[in-house]
């Protein structure tokens, strides 16, 4: 993680429509930042996502046999679940 004591040197210049732009000052404001800041912590913690989907890992053939019957075993049941994604969500009702 970027310490924010740092000085910010290096610069990003981007276009946007006007709409784009209104709408991040909006979500900026609601969280009591500037521009610059939301876009670089947004820009940044979706970085980080982008990458942590990137991940590589290995297993020997033993670990993957094990792993990929987990992923074909069937889900068991919860009902919890299955209620939650058959309701509407909030905005929808």
């Amino acid at each position: 993680m970027i310490s924010q004591a740092e000085t910010r040197t290096a610069p990003i210049n981007i276009r946007a429509k006007q709409a784009q732009r209104d709408l991040i000052d909006k979500a900026a404001a609601a969280l009591h930042k500037n521009r610059s800041d939301f876009m670089l912590e947004v820009a940044c913690r979706e970085a980080e996502n982008v990458l942590l989907d990137q991940r590589f890992f290995q297993l020997d053939s033993a670990a993957f046999a094990a792993f990929q019957a987990a992923l074909e075993a069937p889900v068991a049941d919860n009902p919890a679940l299955r209620e939650l994604l058959a309701s509407k969500a909030p905005w929808e009702k």
